[in-house]
């Protein structure tokens, strides 16, 4: 007979918290400086609804679901969201201009070092300003994290960050070319970015790609593989200029071949997901139908749209908006080496078949 392997103790053995709390009581700190460095620049914080009519239309974001029951009896579907940013843009259109918010969201299939199924969003909005703000944005909250916790460095499996230093400035296209040795521009020169180049130049560089990669599932791989690991050393990166087919909920810029987008690392982990946001209902219905599409193809089923957050992004200014995953925030301030050592109750792991 085969035993099974013994069970980790659960967080709230008093010998497993016991060694726990340090980080937690450092994210708590770093929560209060985050929450005065907002209120500091007249943001508001708003508290997001959890439950809502679609969790978002990212193809490889995977949600949560559950059902509310009328007071008839009558069921239908909702979704734990996997960001607070429907919420958010609606509050834009209803006239907020400066909001941030801690929301708790949710995604399924993520678990590991720097993945958990909850996780808590630092999300905030700017109305009426470029994107460029949000740059500034991170690079004081960075410092006023490090304060809180009393850390001269950010770091992580033995890589270190100034977080006083202000941040590398660095394009996609750089990048691509920097670490993985591929000239992504001469790819987007077309009406439509050369996939089958785009390929051979992933397959050269021992990346492997099957038959029905598309262009954004190269374009992951090669970030994922070559070139994430190897930003935000010595100091913070910011990596701006994605192309137009990974804009997301982002606008295009003045070269219609990039979106206004821009992603924060450190330590080579990624940190936050900024945007000078899309408020086009048109195209936001294309790319989110696109983008379904895809996950129907890949996973066998998608995500209804939110007609109430297309409706409202008519009605919504420019603004811009960013993510920030806050766990990540706080293992790098702390040294934590695993996302559930900065969780105050992480989510049990689910029982394993015999």
């Amino acid at each position: 007979m085969i035993e099974a392997a013994a069970k980790p103790s659960p967080w709230w053995r008093p010998h497993i918290h016991r060694d726990r709390r340090p980080f937690l009581a450092a994210r708590a700190k770093i929560a209060t400086a985050a929450r005065a460095f907002f209120a500091s620049d007249s943001f508001i914080e708003f508290d997001p609804a959890i439950l809502q009519v679609s969790p978002g239309n990212e193809a490889h974001i995977s949600a949560f679901s559950t059902e509310i029951i009328d007071p008839t009896g009558q069921g239908s579907r909702l979704y734990l969201h996997s960001s607070p940013e429907f919420a958010a843009k609606k509050l834009l259109a209803a006239g907020e201009k400066r909001i941030f918010a801690f929301g708790h969201v949710f995604r399924n299939r993520e678990r590991g070092r720097l993945h958990h199924p909850e996780f808590t969003m630092l999300e905030w909005y700017r109305a009426d300003e470029p994107y460029q703000r949000l740059i500034e944005d991170c690079a004081g909250l960075l410092a006023a994290t490090a304060r809180a916790a009393g850390a001269q460095d950010l770091s992580y499996a033995g890589h270190f960050a100034n977080p006083f230093a202000e941040p590398e400035i660095l394009s996609v296209v750089e990048a691509f070319d920097r670490h993985a040795g591929i000239d992504l521009l001469s790819l987007l020169q077309g009406l439509e970015p050369d996939r089958e180049a785009f390929a051979a130049h992933a397959r050269a560089r021992g990346i492997r790609i099957v038959e029905d990669d598309s262009w954004s599932d190269i374009f992951s791989k090669v970030l994922s593989e070559k070139i994430e690991r190897n930003l935000g050393h010595g100091r913070a990166t910011i990596l701006i200029d994605y192309p137009a087919s990974e804009a997301a909920l982002a606008k295009l810029g003045l070269d219609r071949r990039f979106a206004e987008r821009f992603e924060l690392y450190a330590c080579g982990v990624e940190l936050a997901n900024g945007f000078g946001e899309l408020t086009d209902p048109i195209e936001q219905r294309r790319r989110f139908e696109a983008e379904m599409a895809e996950r129907q193809r890949i996973y066998g089923e998608s995500y209804p749209l939110d007609e109430d957050f297309l409706a409202a992004l008519s009605e919504m200014p420019e603004a811009c908006g960013i993510a920030l995953g806050f766990d990540r925030l706080v293992m790098l301030a702390t040294g934590a080496t695993h996302i559930e050592q900065v969780i105050w109750t992480p989510v049990a792991e689910s029982p394993t078949a015999p």
